[in-house]
Protein backbone atom coordinates (compact mmCIF):
# COMPACT_ATOMS: atom_id res chain seq x y z
CA UNK A 1 0.00 0.00 0.00
CA UNK A 2 1.06 3.80 -0.87
CA UNK A 3 2.22 6.69 1.92
CA UNK A 4 -1.17 7.76 3.68
CA UNK A 5 0.42 10.53 5.13
CA UNK A 6 -2.28 13.51 5.93
CA UNK A 7 -1.96 15.82 2.90
CA UNK A 8 -4.18 18.80 2.33
CA UNK A 9 -6.00 16.68 -0.48
CA UNK A 10 -7.29 13.74 1.84
CA UNK A 11 -6.88 15.36 5.58
CA UNK A 12 -10.49 14.37 5.78
CA UNK A 13 -9.84 10.56 6.26
CA UNK A 14 -8.14 9.34 8.90
CA UNK A 15 -4.80 6.31 7.81
CA UNK A 16 -7.51 3.37 7.70
CA UNK A 17 -10.24 5.00 5.38
CA UNK A 18 -7.68 6.50 3.28
CA UNK A 19 -5.86 2.82 3.08
CA UNK A 20 -9.48 1.10 2.56
CA UNK A 21 -10.20 3.71 -0.13
CA UNK A 22 -6.83 2.58 -1.79
CA UNK A 23 -7.83 -0.85 -2.19
CA UNK A 24 -10.96 -0.29 -3.51
CA UNK A 25 -9.42 2.22 -5.99
CA UNK A 26 -11.29 5.32 -5.28
CA UNK A 27 -8.78 7.19 -2.92
CA UNK A 28 -8.39 10.27 -5.51
CA UNK A 29 -12.18 10.64 -6.14
CA UNK A 30 -12.70 9.93 -2.45
CA UNK A 31 -9.83 12.89 -0.97
CA UNK A 32 -11.66 14.75 -4.14
CA UNK A 33 -15.32 14.40 -2.51
CA UNK A 34 -13.96 14.79 1.11
CA UNK A 35 -12.45 18.39 0.75
CA UNK A 36 -15.98 19.60 -0.99
CA UNK A 37 -18.39 17.84 1.77
CA UNK A 38 -16.29 17.72 4.64
CA UNK A 39 -15.88 21.07 6.76
CA UNK A 40 -13.76 21.79 9.57
CA UNK A 41 -16.25 24.36 10.18
CA UNK A 42 -20.57 24.29 10.27
CA UNK A 43 -22.13 25.63 7.27
CA UNK A 44 -25.43 27.97 8.28
CA UNK A 45 -27.72 25.23 7.57
CA UNK A 46 -25.98 23.09 9.91
CA UNK A 47 -26.09 25.84 12.50
CA UNK A 48 -29.93 26.46 12.10
CA UNK A 49 -30.23 22.64 12.03
CA UNK A 50 -28.71 21.79 15.28
CA UNK A 51 -30.38 24.81 16.94
CA UNK A 52 -34.01 23.84 16.41
CA UNK A 53 -32.99 20.51 17.67
CA UNK A 54 -34.78 18.77 20.68
CA UNK A 55 -32.33 16.03 21.23
CA UNK A 56 -28.74 15.05 19.91
CA UNK A 57 -26.86 12.01 19.61
CA UNK A 58 -23.14 12.09 21.02
CA UNK A 59 -20.84 9.19 20.57
CA UNK A 60 -17.17 9.06 22.78
CA UNK A 61 -14.61 5.95 22.56
CA UNK A 62 -13.65 4.57 26.70
CA UNK A 63 -9.30 3.87 26.93
CA UNK A 64 -9.63 0.42 25.13
CA UNK A 65 -11.39 2.28 22.09
CA UNK A 66 -14.70 0.51 22.77
CA UNK A 67 -17.59 3.00 21.76
CA UNK A 68 -20.18 4.43 23.45
CA UNK A 69 -23.27 6.59 23.07
CA UNK A 70 -25.72 8.62 24.34
CA UNK A 71 -28.42 10.87 23.81
CA UNK A 72 -29.12 14.12 25.21
CA UNK A 73 -32.16 16.02 25.12
CA UNK A 74 -33.75 19.40 25.99
CA UNK A 75 -36.05 22.48 24.57
CA UNK A 76 -35.53 23.15 21.44
CA UNK A 77 -32.83 26.00 21.81
CA UNK A 78 -30.63 23.83 24.25
CA UNK A 79 -28.29 23.88 21.53
CA UNK A 80 -26.54 26.92 20.17
CA UNK A 81 -24.01 27.54 17.72
CA UNK A 82 -22.08 30.97 18.73
CA UNK A 83 -19.86 30.77 15.57
CA UNK A 84 -19.45 28.00 12.92
CA UNK A 85 -16.68 26.52 14.75
CA UNK A 86 -18.39 25.76 18.47
CA UNK A 87 -21.52 23.91 19.47
CA UNK A 88 -22.24 24.67 23.59
CA UNK A 89 -24.81 21.96 24.57
CA UNK A 90 -27.30 23.14 28.57
CA UNK A 91 -27.05 19.86 29.34
CA UNK A 92 -24.64 16.91 30.06
CA UNK A 93 -25.34 12.97 30.24
CA UNK A 94 -26.05 12.23 33.92
CA UNK A 95 -23.48 10.60 36.08
CA UNK A 96 -25.01 7.30 35.68
CA UNK A 97 -24.52 7.31 32.21
CA UNK A 98 -21.41 5.56 30.81
CA UNK A 99 -20.45 8.01 28.58
CA UNK A 100 -19.92 10.97 31.17
CA UNK A 101 -17.02 8.49 32.08
CA UNK A 102 -15.18 9.11 28.64
CA UNK A 103 -15.80 12.95 28.42
CA UNK A 104 -12.92 15.20 29.64
CA UNK A 105 -11.43 18.83 27.74
CA UNK A 106 -9.66 17.40 24.88
CA UNK A 107 -11.87 14.34 24.09
CA UNK A 108 -12.51 13.52 20.62
CA UNK A 109 -16.30 13.05 19.90
CA UNK A 110 -18.96 12.05 17.48
CA UNK A 111 -21.96 14.42 17.12
CA UNK A 112 -25.50 13.64 15.02
CA UNK A 113 -28.43 16.10 14.75
CA UNK A 114 -31.29 14.32 13.51
CA UNK A 115 -34.68 15.72 12.41
CA UNK A 116 -36.91 12.49 11.69
CA UNK A 117 -39.64 14.40 10.44
CA UNK A 118 -37.16 15.82 7.45
CA UNK A 119 -34.88 13.11 7.54
CA UNK A 120 -31.99 15.40 7.86
CA UNK A 121 -29.03 15.00 9.62
CA UNK A 122 -25.74 16.56 10.18
CA UNK A 123 -22.61 14.80 11.11
CA UNK A 124 -19.94 16.04 13.01
CA UNK A 125 -16.06 14.94 14.92
CA UNK A 126 -15.59 17.48 17.67
CA UNK A 127 -13.40 17.82 20.42
CA UNK A 128 -14.77 18.62 24.03
CA UNK A 129 -13.21 22.24 24.88
CA UNK A 130 -15.40 22.34 28.12
CA UNK A 131 -17.53 20.69 30.33
CA UNK A 132 -19.67 22.22 33.27
CA UNK A 133 -22.15 20.79 35.55
CA UNK A 134 -24.75 22.08 32.95
CA UNK A 135 -23.06 22.18 29.67
CA UNK A 136 -20.56 21.38 27.38
CA UNK A 137 -18.76 23.43 24.60
CA UNK A 138 -17.80 21.64 21.46
CA UNK A 139 -14.87 22.54 19.26
CA UNK A 140 -16.10 21.31 14.88
CA UNK A 141 -13.44 19.33 13.96
CA UNK A 142 -15.25 17.99 10.97
CA UNK A 143 -18.67 18.43 9.67
CA UNK A 144 -21.00 17.02 6.72
CA UNK A 145 -24.31 16.08 6.06
CA UNK A 146 -25.85 12.76 5.76
CA UNK A 147 -27.75 11.31 3.09
CA UNK A 148 -31.41 10.86 4.28
CA UNK A 149 -31.71 7.32 2.31
CA UNK A 150 -31.63 5.25 5.76
CA UNK A 151 -34.12 7.15 7.21
CA UNK A 152 -37.36 5.67 6.56
CA UNK A 153 -40.87 7.53 6.47
CA UNK A 154 -43.25 5.93 8.92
Amino acid sequence: MGDFSPTAKDAAFHPGEQALQERLGVRDRMAELGSRAIRDHMPEQHRELFEKLPMLVIGATDSQGRPWATLLTGLPGFIRSPDPCHLEVAVVPLPSDPVIRHLKIGTDIGVLGLEPETRRRNRMNAEVIGIEADRLTLRVKQSFGNCPQYIQKR
